[in-house]
């Protein structure tokens, strides 16, 4: 299932770093994690969905690469959003 429109929008407006912010690596990253989320519940029931998880590891791929730039890039902003979405690093 995906994101509901509702939902990205309160990821960005938790996420996002300025007033016009929607693409900013933390708002990325959330989105990410929150269609992450919803694949692996997918997973649950549809354990035979090869399709589908060839999908998740592109996204957690993406997310990964993700983190790494934020976290070469500024070290506080890569720990407190690795922090509030619960990600182990």
């Amino acid at each position: 299932m995906s994101i509901t429109s509702e939902k990205t929008v309160e990821l960005i407006e938790k996420y996002r770093r300025g007033e016009s912010d929607t693409g900013s690596a933390e708002v990325q990253v959330a989105l990410l994690t929150e269609r992450i989320a919803n694949l692996t519940e997918h997973f649950k029931v549809h354990h035979k969905d090869h399709t589908s998880r060839r999908g998740l590891l592109k996204l957690v791929g993406q997310r990964r690469r993700l983190l790494a730039y934020l976290r070469r890039k500024s070290v506080t902003r890569y720990r407190e959003i690795i922090s509030s979405l619960g990600l182990r690093k």
